[in-house]
């Protein structure tokens, strides 16, 4: 059954061709879009949705989360809003809890996680392993996400385990911990920061990863200055995450390469960090995407229309920057923006993935910050919302 989405007040479409349209349409057929353009000139179809004005863009692609997890960390919170600094130490608890949920739980907690943010206009979501530590709890970690998550990331190095050394540790990962979970995931990512994996170990990690064929993603520069946006670029990484202390150096990296730079504001308020330099990193040209980071300790959020208020408002982006970076600059970091299926954008052939708000333009985004703005919402052609 093929839907006209008409009378769309302006519509974001993210393709060079199309552009920015108003008085629009689009045309779905099953999980695709199949026609975009003027409302005047829009095909017959067998379902019509009028949406009245209201202004239209691509689902949100959240490309960094952390949701297969258990237990709360509201005290660590309420710590650090007291004055604690964030050292990523309480990750560790987020794992022992893991570890002893059930599978069910796990799973439910995904889901609920997933639905609230769909609800919110996230259409194509990324999440992680990273909360397990041990094999048997990495490869089921991989397993039960991949029953929800468009994609699934081995993160195994997230944080060295207590009692472990660190070398010994990044041995497992790269071993029997890599062997197990790779059939079950595309991408491998390591937490290159002190207090978690040097450069030496966390280009171990990479090397072992990408003999195996998955895609590189890189956790760096989040807490101090550090080699991850080095080592990302050195290895062709998908993208580099966090950034949020970077040198000159380190922008031009970026701006030279194919490795996006994935921003993730919410954390940066969350655990009272500086926000990352966005607006330096778009005029030297690097490609930029905005991520939830949506997690129990650092970013409890899966809110992606608050990181693009906060890029707006406090990271100097223009709204139709941050919607790019929280849409199409998402899909690049997932090797997504491209081809029949694409996500992050809406022309024909793309993946039927729309996000209808309730005001007229993406711009009340910004303007109302806080309010809720999401009227509709459609999934790979299913309405579902």
């Amino acid at each position: 059954m093929t839907v006209l989405i008409t009378g769309i007040g302006e519509l974001t479409t993210n393709d060079p061709g199309l552009g920015q349209l108003t008085d629009a349409a689009l045309v779905l057929d099953g999980d695709r879009v199949v026609w975009a353009g003027p409302a005047a000139s829009a095909p017959a179809a067998d379902n019509l949705v009028d949406v009245e004005g209201r202004a239209v863009l691509p689902g949100w692609v959240d490309s960094h989360t952390h949701l297969l997890f258990a237990g709360d960390r509201t005290a660590e919170f309420t710590a650090r809003m007291a004055g604690q600094p964030y050292k990523a130490g309480g990750i560790a608890v987020t794992v022992n809890a893991t570890r002893e949920a059930t599978d069910t739980e796990l799973l439910e907690g995904l889901r609920r996680h997933l639905a609230e943010a769909v609800a919110q206009g996230t259409t194509y979501l990324e999440t992680k392993t990273g909360y397990g530590l041990n094999t048997e709890h990495e490869l089921r970690s991989a397993r039960i996400a991949a029953q929800l998550a468009d994609e699934v990331t081995f993160l195994g190095a997230h944080l060295v385990p207590p009692g472990w050394d660190a070398d010994d540790y990044v041995d497992l990962v790269c071993g029997e911990m890599l062997d197990a979970v790779a059939p079950h995931v595309r991408w491998a990512d390591v937490f290159c920061e002190t207090g978690a994996f040097d450069e030496d170990q966390s280009r171990t990690v990479l090397k072992a990863a990408a003999a195996k064929g998955l895609g590189l993603r890189v956790h760096g520069n989040q807490l101090g200055y550090g080699p991850g946006v080095r080592l990302a670029v050195e290895l062709g990484a998908a993208s580099v995450d966090h950034c949020t202390h970077l040198t000159p150096s380190d922008i031009d990296a970026l701006a030279n390469s194919n490795t996006v730079a994935t921003l993730l504001p919410a954390c940066d308020l969350s655990t009272r960090q500086p926000l990352p330099e966005a607006r330096k990193l778009v005029d030297a040209g690097a490609t930029i995407a905005l991520a939830s980071n949506c997690n129990p300790g650092s970013s409890y959020t899966s809110s992606m229309a608050f990181c693009v208020t906060t890029a707006v408002l406090q990271m100097r982006l223009t709204v139709e920057e941050a919607v790019r970076a929280a849409t199409w600059g998402g899909a690049r970091a997932l090797g997504r923006e491209s081809g029949d299926g694409a996500v992050g954008v809406l022309r024909p052939g793309s993946r039927a993935d729309v996000h209808v708000l309730n005001a007229p333009s993406a711009t009340h985004l910004a303007y109302r910050p806080g309010v809720p703005l999401t009227h509709s919402v459609w999934r790979s052609g299913l309405r579902v919302k």
